[in-house]
């Protein structure tokens, strides 16, 4: 159940009366009641946005009858990316909290730009301090910039290392597939066909010679 204290002295205004209350009455209430927001306890595990759960009255169309219930707010198990962590967070986030982030552009976003006395959970208080230091270590580093032409020289050297990776890959594979760019040797015990073709058409020749002579 969440509620201020505003809201509970406007209650107990109202019951009692605001005339029959004296100042120094008035201030003494102010001070015991707590100034600060009460969140259910499943809320200090997640990011809630200020969505809690809610109690009222239902009432029948037909009588009007009223009886107690709740509304729990939609809370769902997400992975959200943190540019500052470069992982991911994983967090019971309610649909509010959801629509609230994508708006601020991101998780870290979110947790910077919101007040802490706006994050109502204990884990959304300790997430935004650990990113707000993460931001100013990062702030403080030296940034160096890269020339035109160092970044050319970078990339040429990037794409040299891609083609000698390609080569070797290919060497590799040829290697463990039995493959070789030499040809195999031949085999011992086979005769070339124009060579037969060309001895039989010369031992022709010397036979229609010899015929001749005769």
């Amino acid at each position: 159940m969440a509620f201020r204290s505003k809201e509970t002295m406007k209650k107990i205004l109202k019951k009692v009366g605001e005339e029959n209350i004296t100042k120094g009455v008035k201030d003494a209430l102010k001070k015991n009641i707590p100034n600060n927001k009460v969140v259910m306890g499943r809320a200090q595990r997640g990011l809630f946005a200020g969505r809690h759960i809610q109690y009222g009255n239902q009432v029948s169309e037909d009588g009007g009858n009223k009886s107690r219930r709740c509304w729990k707010p939609n809370v769902q198990n997400s992975r959200l990316f943190s540019y500052i962590l470069d992982r991911h967070i994983r967090v019971k986030v309610t649909t509010h909290a959801l629509r609230c982030i994508d708006k601020a552009g991101g998780i870290d976003e979110y947790l910077l730009k919101t007040p802490y006395h706006k994050m109502d959970t204990e884990m959304g208080i300790l997430w935004k301090a650990k990113i707000e230091k993460m931001y100013e270590e990062l702030g403080q580093r030296e940034v160096s910039f890269i020339s035109p032409e160092d970044e050319s020289k970078f990339v040429q050297s990037f794409q040299e290392l891609k083609v000698d990776e390609k080569a070797a890959r290919r060497e590799f594979r040829r290697r463990l597939y039995g493959l070789s760019a030499k040809p195999s040797p031949a085999v011992e015990g086979t005769s070339d066909p124009q060579g037969a073709e060309s001895d039989s058409g010369s031992s022709h020749s010397d036979q229609e010679q010899m015929v001749a002579n005769a």
